[in-house]
């Protein structure tokens, strides 16, 4: 566990790596087999140390499969404050090429190409903070829920935390025997409560779909903190997520408290695979587009069915990215001039959004007049 303690030439090279400067190689130094399908990969660390992340933050892994390097994005399971080592949990998904080969074939003592840690799905701590912190995730979700919660304990005596987390059934809750230990640990200051899909017959805890009347009733059974001290953190599937803050906002949460990660593929978001006719309906065209990066302009046509950063990469322009799912913000840039519309944006805040920042990644230029500078 923790101390005791988240083709074709045109595709292979959206998948290249191409800039070395925020990379490195780490070894694997232990795979923990967490359940069927899922595995916690920890980093040895390297003389040089490790790269330092706020809990919460993702890794993105550089992984080899079939002659192509294929990126995604993995949230750390560990803690700063304790861990010596990094750690990401990776769950297997249907037809997913880089879970399945991570789960079946990574080995300890592989190398493999890491990006620095990055995401805003975080928060500070201090000693003398005095909150509650809710935790609502689903599945996988739980890894960066696990290492804001490990940290919070660890830095922040006076905060309570309470974690609810929803599976399918038992075998699927990963972290569970440590998620014991650490409530039976930590005792008034850490609530938890499991909510399972398809329970067992001597299953004593919560069960069935997560409903709006289901989530209303377990908050009210958590420890109780006047609002203002209270703060939400969801991650977890869409369809869950969506349920979630619909629920928060019904039970008028200020949005200011409620901080969401998403796991987004690109695949997933139906604009992605508009036919080049829809693309059309939708206002899209081939436009000119100027990116300035590191002080550099670059012109170049976005086509209507591409996004700015898929055009980018195919002129061998060394554009950052890191997801392309729009949700870690590696491709982030300030939108100079023109207007550019973006199939998903909850990787930005409201504040980025308002003051013009785009990502690139599932961006389409509108106007003939779009610059971005990125950095």
């Amino acid at each position: 566990m923790f101390k005791k303690i988240f083709k074709n030439k045109k595709e292979d090279k959206k998948e290249e790596s191409k800039s070395s400067a925020r990379y490195y190689d780490l070894k694997v130094s232990k795979i923990n087999r967490e359940t069927k399908d899922a595995i916690t990969i920890y980093f040895e660390n390297p003389e040089s140390g490790l790269p330092d992340y706020k809990s919460g933050q993702f890794l993105t892994l550089v992984v080899p499969v079939g002659g192509s390097e294929l990126r995604r994005s993995y949230s750390l399971c560990t803690t700063p404050y304790a861990d010596k080592e990094m750690a990401v949990t990776v769950k297997r998904i249907k037809d997913g090429v880089v879970s399945n080969h991570l789960n079946d074939s990574l080995k300890e003592g592989d190398t493999l190409k890491v990006m620095e840690p990055m995401g805003v799905f975080t928060t500070n701590f201090s000693t003398n903070s005095y909150r509650h912190l809710i935790l609502i995730g689903g599945g996988s979700g739980i890894t960066p829920l696990i290492s804001i919660l490990r940290s919070a304990l660890l830095k922040e005596p006076n905060t309570l935390v309470s974690l609810i987390y929803a599976n399918r059934d038992i075998d699927s809750i990963i972290f569970r025997n440590y998620l014991n230990e650490l409530e039976n640990d930590y005792g008034d200051r850490l609530c938890i409560k499991h909510i399972l899909d398809q329970p067992t017959e001597d299953w004593d805890g919560h069960s069935g779909m997560l409903t709006p009347e289901k989530l209303k009733s377990i908050i009210a059974e958590l420890p109780s903190r006047d609002d203002e001290f209270t703060e939400f953190f969801l991650c977890g599937p869409t369809g869950m997520m969506e349920i979630v803050r619909d629920t928060l906002e019904d039970m008028k949460i200020d949005k200011k408290n409620i901080h969401r990660e998403s796991f987004v593929s690109k695949s997933s978001n139906p604009l992605n695979n508009a036919t080049q006719e829809q693309q059309s309906d939708l206002g899209r065209e081939a436009r000119e587009v100027t990116i300035i990066l590191d002080g550099e302009e670059h012109q170049f046509q976005v086509e209507s069915e591409e996004t700015i950063l898929e055009a980018g990469l195919d002129r061998d322009i060394d554009m950052p990215f890191s997801c392309q799912s729009g949700l870690c913000t590696a491709c982030r840039g300030k939108l100079v001039s023109g207007k550019v519309e973006m199939d998903e944006s909850e990787g930005l805040s409201e504040k980025e959004i308002n003051d013009g920042y785009v990502l690139c990644c599932v961006g389409h230029p509108m106007t003939d007049d779009v610059k971005i500078e990125i950095g």
